[in-house]
């Protein structure tokens, strides 16, 4: 039997399992499909950790953390978790997808979240072929060429100016004329002559062929449109949080969550359900900040060993 079963292989996850096993737990698995790192790993730039005073890409920045989370015992288990289940002793069975179970007497979420579709026709048409959420990712297929980013939020706008480094041109469409994004983020988008701002105005639809995209056409809020002649465009309009592992068969939820999924937590990271703990981006009012995800993790990990010590 485990002692901490960790789903997610994010900042909250390593952080978590860093806290859990340098304070003195053994058996603590971290349950990650993929390479640890999470959503962060394809960011572009990665300027405000304390601490930290070079500017890294993402996957950089992540890259220590692996060999210094992993420096005291935990233990990495590549598999996917479907869901998470309650036994009547009030331990817990993690699900896999290949069938298999583990029991763990407790567990922390860090499933973390993923960017939101915006909903404009041929977005899931063209999604890989010309429509993309990850400009670290897919930039440079668009050297020296013209693209689209829709959002108004820092990821928007830092994701803007990284592409302007590769591309020749960017429009920048968001639906209002406020940003979300933080003033100095936006104060260097406004200075870069290779961003042009298209506000009061939304993607209608992007076209193409079999090959891709072809081009965006932006209707503004007078009515009148704009035909975008860009093989690519970026969506950075918010996220979602990947909950489905604490759903039961029948798709309940097993703790608390609020109205848009998120888990409900206290400040110590426990959930509804004793021993059942969450952290960073799935649970209510995060911030969205590896900082604080990272520091989710830590609390989670210090009060699953209390609760492990008071009742097992």
């Amino acid at each position: 039997m485990l002692n901490l079963a960790i789903i997610g292989g994010g900042p909250a996850g390593l952080a978590a399992g860093l806290y859990a096993t340098r304070g003195g737990l053994k058996d603590v698995v971290m349950f990650e499909q993929g390479m640890p790192g999470g959503q962060i790993t394809s960011s572009s730039e990665m300027e405000n950790y304390p601490g930290v005073a070079t500017v890294l890409d993402g996957m950089s920045f992540m890259a220590p953390w692996q060999e210094q989370c992993f420096r005291f015992g935990l233990k990495h288990e590549m598999a996917f978790v479907q869901r998470v289940s309650q036994n009547s002793d009030k331990t817990f069975t993690i699900h896999l997808d290949d069938g298999k179970t583990q029991i763990a007497k407790a567990v922390i979420v860090c499933t973390g979240s993923e960017p939101k579709r915006a909903g404009f026709k041929g977005e899931d048409e063209f999604f890989g072929r010309g429509v993309s959420t990850c400009a670290t990712c897919d930039g440079f297929f668009y050297k020296n060429k013209e693209v689209a980013v829709l959002g108004g939020g820092d990821t928007a706008i830092e994701e803007a100016q990284y592409l302007a480094n590769i591309c020749s041109k960017v429009y920048l469409i968001h639906r209002r004329e406020g940003f979300r994004a933080a003033p100095i983020t936006l104060e260097k988008a406004r200075k870069n002559e290779k961003i042009e701002f298209l506000l009061n105005a939304v993607v209608d639809e992007v076209y193409g062929d079999k090959s891709g995209v072809n081009g965006v056409i932006v209707k503004f809020k007078d009515g009148s449109t704009r035909d975008l002649k860009v093989p690519g465009i970026f969506t950075f309009v918010g996220l979602n949080v990947r909950n489905s592992v604490i759903k039961d068969e029948a798709g309940k939820f097993i703790c608390d969550v609020n109205e848009a999924g998120q888990i409900v937590v206290n400040l110590k990271m426990q959930t509804s359900v004793p021993g059942l703990f969450a952290a960073g981006d799935i649970r209510i009012d995060a911030p969205k900040q590896v900082v604080s995800a990272a520091a989710d993790g830590a609390v989670a990990a210090l009060s699953v060993i209390s609760y492990i010590e008071a009742n097992h």
